[in-house]
Parts: C-alpha cells; structure tokens; sequence
C-alpha cells in the first residue's frame, strides 16, 4: 500500500507568518495546510505522516495547552513552536511535553524545515509501529482461547510437560498448540514469537 504523502500543518493567528512558512515549505515539495486557530486545525488530521508547527500565543488556548490538550487526547503529533515572546521556562516546558524544536521568530528557514524532515521521520515511524502492533495484535486475537494460553506459558519459559500439566492435557497436545499458534503468529521461531508476544504485552504465566 502507497503511503500517504506527508503534510505540515501550521497553527498561527498570524496571516502574515501563516503565508511565509507555507511558501517556505511549498517550495521544497511539502504539502501544507495553515489555521489561525487550535480549534481548527483538530478537524483535518490526516492518515499521513506529519508534523505541526504551533506558535506558543494564539486566541482563546496556548500553544502549550494545546499541546497538553492533544496528548490527553491521544493525538500524537510531533510539535515545533515557533513564538515571538520565547523565554527559557516555556521552551524547556515545551521540551519535556515532548516538542521536537522551540524556535523563536525570527530564525532561520533552513532550521525550520530540518526540524519538520526530522518530525515527520518520527511520525513516519510511530505510524508504522502502530500497524505492525495492529497487524500483531489480529493475528493474537485469531489464537483460540487454549493456544493463547499455551503461548503465554511457552514465552514464560515453562516446558511442554509443565504446561501439560497445568492444563490438564498431553505434552503432544501442547505442541500441537504450540505448532498453530506460532503458525498463526507468523513466527519463525520461539525468539521470534517471545518478540511478539514482548510487543502485545501480553500477560504471561511464570515458570514455578
């Protein structure tokens, strides 16, 4: 499947500011969409690799609390600031809510567009974690009840003896399980499974 192509949103109340990154950017090949408020920006979040370059005063709500407001929201975005009225405590306040940059006006457009290739990497990455934890977390839940067991016990470290035991089955049955479950995870090894199993976070049953 064709990935999306990567866009750059730019929240500024500032048409002037809006018009100048947007031509900034739109001459190196990135699409652009620009809103002079938060609110508007939260109604064309794409399926697609992005970024959003956020000045820290806006009306009504703070580039910081905006920021805060999406990761509640569960919104993952890498964020760049730009402001005009900068100071150390609210670029290390941004910083450690997880912005990628904190520039403040005027800086230079070279740094600005490193910064966004560089959140859109980012993004670009995270969005591909998530479908392979997708596409793990279908192929776990395509187990049967008994083989989602017999993985939790096998990853855990316990023998197939052991785990016959605890079910109340034969050792052959339990490889039996084993065998299906590992084909159904598309594993091509019991390393390669315990991985998996490590990424779902699935509860495991501890060897005694």
């Amino acid at each position: 499947m064709t990935e999306a192509a990567p866009i750059v949103f730019v929240v500024d109340d500032d048409p002037s500011v809006r018009r100048a990154i947007k031509r900034l950017l739109e001459s190196v090949g990135l699409e652009v969409q620009s809103f002079g408020s938060a609110p508007e920006f939260l109604h064309g979040i794409p399926h697609a690799p992005s970024c959003l370059v956020l000045d820290i005063r806006l009306p009504g709500i703070s580039g910081l609390d905006f920021q805060r407001q999406l990761a509640e929201a569960n919104i993952h975005i890498p964020i760049i600031f730009i402001t005009g009225h900068g100071d150390i405590p609210m670029s290390v306040r941004a910083m450690k809510a997880g912005a990628v940059e904190f520039f403040t006006k005027p800086f230079r457009d070279q740094d600005l567009l490193d910064a966004i290739h560089i959140s859109i990497e980012q993004d670009r990455a995270r969005r591909q974690r998530e479908a392979e934890i997708a596409t793990l977390r279908e192929r776990f839940e395509s187990l049967s009840a008994r083989e989602r067991e017999v993985i939790a016990m096998v990853v855990s470290g316990m023998l197939n003896k052991h785990i016959a035991a605890e079910i109340g089955t034969t050792e052959n049955t339990v490889k039996v399980h084993r065998s299906r479950a590992r084909e159904k995870m598309q594993a091509k090894s019991l390393a390669d499974l315990v991985k998996m199993v490590e990424r779902l976070k699935i509860p495991l049953k501890r060897a005694s």
